[in-house]
């Protein structure tokens, strides 16, 4: 048998060559969409409350795709994989395997506090720009290592403090930063009780067998060993002291974000701090359910930070020689008149502007510039939190280097600004 093809056959093959071919026009980008080769692609790690919305937030843009997802819940990762129509073969237990890919771009990381680093500083080394919750780091020493990866490795990262891409917010520190209220002196940072208003102020919680599907090992990663018990993972780790700092380091990540902000102190910290907070004395959870914490600035100002079961005094209060103005997201309220009608000057300070937190990282990414709250910022506002939780557990007065980031003549209090790392994890 002869293996020249026939005319026939030959005519086939030649048509199916010339024909034209039909690309949609949503492929090339030209129907105002983004055309999949454009695209960032973004791999989510830690799909729980937060990290959930911030998936969807990603998956919403015409600009990124999600295309991986890790978390050691599996139910978590199923749903998450589900929700975002990511192929089973790209949904990862381990984190380590998502951030191998060559084909992803930027990560989502909403893991509880004390995986932040790792999963950071990893993420960094291998080539992917980084949107990270809030607050930042478990230590202060981590924080400074995720920065200086991030900066060596020449990422974008977004810290997860959206109030930074609020008007009200903007609109407020501008005010501040523009003298409306006179020399600012104190600022005020109110937030809730922490987990007592949750009713979940209990003697104890028995051990339990770890359930299927939860690799509980893994969930713990740096932190000590503990017997598993569902009051201890996922939302719940914000009240355990093995990840993280109560509503210290959980609210005040975003307030004293704002007060850096209207203060002006991105770069630097306080430099003293003293205050007390009410830790538990039985039962599972050991991170403080009250605090009342004051810093003080090398500029003069005070940051004063408490919890208070009167919504009226959550937010942000910047008091001045001439007035005050209070934000709580994006609810200005003043005792200068007609607060909301103040248009600045055109030589006004103006602070970064953006209107989109996640909007804003994306547009980073593309552009290679800083994003609004950068790992500088988000480990600055970091670092205040944690300052606060170990002057309230020392319960002594604490002086601060911001320069150096150390306790001044405190080896005590210096022996803090570290934790030690279980097993084989290190940074």
């Amino acid at each position: 048998m002869s293996n020249t093809p026939s005319r026939r056959q030959f005519l086939a093959a030649t048509a199916v060559i010339a024909a034209p071919m039909i690309i949609p026009a949503s492929a090339l980008g030209r129907d105002g969409n983004v055309a999949p080769s454009e695209r960032i692609t973004v791999g989510c790690i830690g799909t729980g409350n937060r990290g959930k919305y911030n998936m969807m937030a990603f998956h919403g843009k015409a600009e990124t795709q999600v295309v991986a997802i890790c978390d050691v819940d599996t139910a978590r990762r199923n749903a998450a994989a589900e929700l975002t129509e990511v192929a089973s073969e790209s949904v990862y237990n381990d984190y380590r395997e998502l951030l191998a890919r060559d084909d992803i771009d930027a990560v989502s990381i909403a893991t509880p506090d004390h995986w932040h680093a790792l999963n950071t500083i990893d993420a960094a080394k291998a080539g992917k720009d980084i949107f990270c919750e809030k607050p930042v780091s478990l230590t202060i020493t981590e924080g400074r290592k995720m920065a200086d990866a991030v900066a060596k490795y020449e990422r974008v990262l977004q810290t997860g403090t959206w109030r930074r891409s609020l008007q009200g917010c903007r609109d407020a520190c501008e005010l501040v930063r523009n003298g409306y209220i006179g020399e600012l002196h104190t600022i005020e940072c109110g937030v809730a009780d922490g987990y007592s208003i949750r009713g979940e102020f209990r003697p104890g919680y028995p051990e339990e067998p770890v359930p299927e599907g939860l690799d509980y090992d893994l969930w713990l990663g740096p932190a000590p060993m503990k017997p598993y018990t569902p009051a201890r993972c996922h939302f719940n780790f914000r009240w355990l002291l093995d990840y993280s700092a109560g509503y210290i380091t959980d609210w005040g990540a975003h307030y004293y974000d704002v007060g850096q902000w209207g203060n002006g102190t991105d770069d630097t910290g306080p430099v003293r701090i003293s205050g007390a907070a009410e830790y538990p004395r039985q039962g599972l959870f050991d991170a403080p359910v009250k605090h009342l914490i004051e810093y003080d600035y090398a500029n003069g100002v005070r940051l004063i930070a408490f919890t208070s079961t009167d919504v009226a005094h959550h937010g942000i209060k910047f008091i001045g020689s001439e007035g005050w103005i209070h934000v709580e997201s994006s609810k200005i309220t003043s005792s200068i008149p007609d607060v909301d009608k103040i248009e600045l000057k055109p030589d006004a300070v103006r602070l970064y502007k953006s209107d989109d937190h996640i909007g804003d990282f994306i547009n980073s990414v593309k552009a290679r510039t800083e994003p609004g709250a950068t790992i500088e910022i988000g480990h600055r506002t970091a670092t205040i939190c944690h300052l606060g939780y170990i002057a309230t557990t020392l319960k002594r007065e604490l002086h601060w280097d911001p320069v150096k980031e150390e306790f001044k003549n405190d080896d005590e209090a210096n022996a803090l600004r570290s934790r030690p790392m279980r097993g084989n994890w290190s940074i």
